[in-house]
């Protein structure tokens, strides 16, 4: 997939298909758009293309609302190739570009630049200046500058829109299955290994502890999760918490210990997906009692692993 940052750049793939957005998340309602994205390419003969724009717009103009996010840049570009997108283009979103009216980004850059036949937008999307830019002006635009627009059908769980937002409120209250369903896939999150306290080697139950780059994390607690080592999806459990049994620690950490592995991981980047939620994290009296309940949580794990058919590539 070829990446742009801005549209100024000579080498830009032009005769598109496109959408546009911040698409946190790659939810099952932003896969419906990247589909008729891609399909809709290849019926025509043009190039799959997404236009998203970062940082999020509201940490910009309302950033005591800006949302945490549920992908970094580089994980949502990696979803976008992985849906087909042969063309990504990152905006850099400042007041000086939310300032820009609809119709000029229409004209200048969805049509000049990236010479548009079709555009697709998720329901209610909007943008440009005092967001003046929707499906109404796209599809008026459009029979002015020669091409075709349409909005994307939202995709409805249990009743609701899946929205960013909601997978975001749902992995807060720890419902991690409901999340993947809305996701299509598994919440995971990566980042690099680093020296924690070391008490999980001293107990018997050594644990890598996460640095995350996302900013989601999962309700403090612990979980089924699985861990990408070497490339091989390995079984593992997951504390998320503050350690209450030792010391109250003022930021989460994340603390994976993976089921029949030896080796040293530091220094290392990681993901782990949140499959399952065992229990919440709670204060123990002592480690006896600690390691009595990992060893439960881990029992409790592998019976997860022998009765869930997608899990049979998780070694």
């Amino acid at each position: 997939m070829k990446i742009f940052h801005g549209t100024e750049n000579a080498n830009i793939l032009r005769s598109t298909v496109l959408t546009l957005g911040v698409f946190d998340g790659l939810h099952l309602g932003h896969q419906r758009i990247m589909k008729t994205v891609v399909d809709r390419a290849a019926a025509i003969g043009a190039v799959p293309t997404a236009i998203t724009f970062d940082p999020h717009p509201r940490s910009v103009l309302y950033p005591e609302k800006a949302p945490p996010l549920l992908q970094t840049l580089d994980q949502r570009l990696a979803a976008f190739e992985f849906l087909g997108i042969k063309q990504a283009i990152v905006i850099r979103f400042t007041k000086e570009f939310a300032g820009q009216e609809a119709e000029d980004f229409l004209r200048e850059t969805v049509s000049s630049r990236l010479q548009a036949k079709e555009v697709y937008l998720g329901k209610g999307f909007e943008f440009g200046k005092n967001r003046g830019g929707n499906i109404e002006l796209l599809k008026s635009m459009g029979s002015i500058l020669g091409f075709e627009a349409e909005e994307v059908p939202e995709v409805r769980l249990r009743g609701r829109r899946i929205s960013s937002s909601r997978v975001r409120e749902t992995l807060k209250s720890g419902r991690v299955n409901l999340a993947r369903r809305m996701l299509g896939r598994p919440y995971g999150v990566e980042g690099q290994i680093e020296h924690g306290s070391a008490r999980g080697h001293e107990i018997g139950f050594p644990t890598a502890n996460l640095k995350p780059q996302n900013r989601v994390l999962p309700k403090l607690g612990v979980y089924v999760t699985s861990t990408l080592i070497n490339n091989v999806w390995r079984r593992s459990i997951t504390n998320i918490g503050v350690r209450p049994t030792f010391e109250k620690d003022v930021e989460p950490s994340i603390e994976t210990y993976v089921f029949n592995f030896e080796g040293n991981l530091y220094g290392d980047v990681l993901r782990v997906r949140f499959l399952h939620r065992i229990r919440d994290e709670r204060k123990f009296s002592g480690i006896d009692e600690l390691k009595t309940q990992i060893r439960k949580d881990i029992a409790r794990a592998h019976r997860y692993f022998e009765r869930s058919n997608d899990c049979l590539d998780i070694v």
